[in-house]
């Protein structure tokens, strides 16, 4: 069976890029959990696609013209722009927008793929931590900061 249309590399290529887009699938989990476990509409398995397609966009670029790879995250960029925008609402009925926090961490999130698509693990793995930290210990603050008993008083 002729198999050379698959193009299919050295094992340590096929090791370092399963590397990459296994960990880039990993870490956009991460963040999909805890969005996941607050009930927002994009939580795990949107956090995972977009690490992981941001990822392998990152590897074909380089792949196929490292000297461009600008153009290839200039373009993740936008793209996953417009993907969070979707997830930002106005409601008439209410005071204020919401998503905005979903939208900022499904674009935290193609950070994370692309850093971890050019190789730069350590640099998605620290993302990934500090989107945590910033998720659950800031929400309690800012649930504190805008509490109803503080708001209307006139105190």
């Amino acid at each position: 069976m002729d198999v050379e249309w698959l193009n299919l590399p050295d094992a340590s290529y096929l090791a370092r890029v399963a590397g990459r887009l296994g960990l880039a699938a990993l870490l956009g989990a991460l963040i999909g959990v805890e969005r996941e476990v607050q009930g927002k509409a994009a939580g795990l398995r949107t956090h995972t696609m977009v690490s992981l397609s941001a990822a392998a966009f990152v590897l074909v670029g380089i792949e196929t013209n490292p000297n461009n790879i600008g153009a290839v995250i200039q373009g993740i960029a936008t793209g996953v722009g417009f993907l969070g925008a979707g997830t930002i609402l106005k409601k008439k009925e209410e005071e204020g927008i919401f998503g905005l926090t979903t939208a900022a961490t499904i674009w935290l999130t193609a950070a994370v793929g692309v850093a971890t698509g050019a190789g730069h693990g350590f640099m998605a793995l620290f993302c990934v931590i500090v989107a945590w930290l910033i998720l659950s210990i800031l929400s309690r603050l800012d649930r504190y900061l805008n509490s109803p008993e503080d708001q209307g008083t006139g105190n």
